[in-house]
C-alpha cells in the first residue's frame, strides 16, 4: 500500500519550472529545498530541505548549489588553492550536469 505524504516548499517566484526527471538541470531548486544531497548530510547533518548551501542567484534567475559556487563560506579555513578541487568534488556529488534526479512532484 502506497503512503500519500505532501510537504511544502518555497520557491523564488522567478524559479524556472521543475523539469522532468533525466531532463537537464535548470536551477529550479526543488530537489534542493525537499531533501539534503550527500554533501549536505555529511557537512549540515540534515536529513531534510532545504538545504542551507541552495543560493538564489538573481542575475541568472536560477537556484545554485553554494558548495560549489562559493565552498570556502561553507566550509571554513578552506585554502585558496583547494577551491577549485573543492567545487569540482562537490559537482561530482550532486552529479551536476548528470540530469534532473528529483521525482518529487509539484502540485499547482
Amino acid at each position: 500500500m502506497a503512503v500519500m505524504t505532501s510537504q511544502t516548499i518555497h520557491l523564488h517566484h522567478k524559479a524556472p519550472a521543475k523539469p522532468d526527471p533525466g531532463a537537464p538541470c535548470n536551477g529550479c531548486g526543488v530537489c534542493c529545498l525537499v531533501e539534503t544531497c550527500p554533501a549536505g548530510l555529511i557537512l549540515f547533518r540534515q536529513k531534510r530541505g532545504p538545504c542551507p548551501a541552495l543560493r538564489w542567484n538573481e542575475p541568472e534567475t536560477r537556484y545554485d548549489c553554494g558548495l560549489v559556487t562559493a565552498p570556502q563560506q561553507y566550509l571554513r579555513g578552506l585554502p585558496t588553492l583547494l577551491i577549485k578541487p573543492t567545487q569540482a568534488l562537490f559537482r561530482r556529488w550532486i552529479a551536476s550536469g548528470k540530469g534532473c534526479d528529483c521525482s518529487f512532484t509539484l502540485d499547482d
